[in-house]
């Protein structure tokens, strides 16, 4: 008779390899024959919020999470700020600046309403793969879990960190203390500013002292993923202190919430994200440099359960986790608003995505 740990192994086996897709050459750059205008951009900003839902994005607060006081307690006041009768009027209360403004001045994809779906391309759905599909086209088996280890494959900072015209001006600010891994911060030479990592900077101003004050002294609770906002701050002060080209912002804390299964503040967190979109985008707007010049890249690194026994799960066997969403703004891009054909794409597309917006190309692989 088999052995059971063995055949265990074996169906796991058999469904990856039946569940990664493999893309032609063609499919692979449908996505970038959508979105990418013909004047290459001078700066990028990608910024990404954990394991947000796309149901939340494309229909806001969900009826069976926030009426559940299981999920939701006090749930009248949730009720007051998300609810709506109609899905149209539920995300804009959610999530104003994306369905006022960049509806209009962008592209969103993945409301699979209209059969318009974005997936992962890696079978595992959870972090570190999702983010080393998003930034290195790979969606191979070989980064499985969200372990602290070196990433092999190449990203696409790191490829144009090694460009003349990117060099250095290349910076990274995330929630989630992980991705000096999955960027390969040793290797690539990336600034990265993760998790409760102190402001080391050549020019230390008053602002950076007291960041480091703040979130070392007063957050008393530290856990793998620091606050989005402390995040946001650090990210905001770098920017406008070096005034880098490409800049990636890693948001964490809507993952950690669904974790908790706190949907209230799942909820809160998406419209903190949202605010924090706004003001970045206001900031760049209103900046020498960067207004009309600068394309925000927003996503998720993965999906969530469908259902209210599973909607704070995620993985492998968790239907749903695999759908995600993107939205992209600024100058050359269409402003065709919210994309309702029938299509597929997946997080792999993105790193060449990125690279062909700003001219250059970029092959997936293992850095040399």
């Amino acid at each position: 008779m088999p052995n059971p740990h063995t055949m265990k192994h074996l169906l796991v086996s058999v469904f990856l390899l039946t569940t990664v897709p493999i893309l032609t050459d063609q499919q692979e750059t449908q996505i970038i024959k959508e979105i990418t205008s013909n004047t290459p951009a001078e700066n990028i900003f990608i910024i990404t919020t954990d394991g947000f839902r796309w149901q939340e994005f494309f229909t806001g607060a969900d009826t069976l999470l926030l009426f559940n006081e299981k999920f939701t307690p006090g749930r009248s006041t949730m009720e007051m700020m998300y609810w709506a009768a109609k899905a149209e009027e539920r995300r804009k209360k959610l999530m104003p600046f994306c369905w006022n403004v960049l509806v209009k001045q962008g592209q969103i994809f993945g409301n699979r309403i209209y059969d318009n779906k974005m997936n992962v391309a890696n079978p595992y759905a959870i972090s570190y793969p999702g983010y080393n599909e998003i930034f290195t086209g790979s969606a191979g088996y070989s980064v499985s879990s969200n372990r602290k280890t070196n990433n092999p494959n190449l990203n696409i900072l790191e490829y144009l960190n090694s460009k003349p015209r990117y060099k250095g001006k290349i910076a990274a600010f995330t929630s989630w203390d992980v991705f000096p891994y999955i960027l390969n911060e040793e290797r690539s030479g990336l600034v990265v500013n993760a998790g409760y990592e102190n402001i080391e900077d050549d020019h230390m101003t008053e602002s950076d002292r007291l960041f480091n004050a703040v979130q070392q002294e007063s957050v008393f609770e530290k856990s793998n993923t620091r606050h989005d906002r402390l995040t946001f701050v650090a990210a905001k002060e770098y920017i406008q202190k070096h005034r880098p080209k490409i800049v990636y912002i890693g948001f964490g804390e809507t993952d950690e919430y669904a974790h908790n299964r706190r949907y209230d503040l799942y909820l809160q967190q998406a419209n903190e994200f949202d605010r924090m979109l706004a003001e970045l985008w206001h900031w760049v707007q209103t900046t020498p440099g960067y207004k009309d010049n600068t394309l925000f890249i927003i996503t998720t690194d993965h999906g969530r359960g469908q259902k209210e026994s599973n909607w704070d799960k995620h993985g492998l066997f968790t239907k749903g986790s695999s759908q995600t969403w993107l939205a992209v703004m600024g100058p050359g891009i269409e402003p065709v608003g919210e994309i309702k054909k029938d299509q597929q794409i997946y997080q792999k597309q993105l790193a060449k995505t990125i690279a062909t917006l700003l001219g250059e190309r970029f092959q997936p692989g293992l850095s040399e």
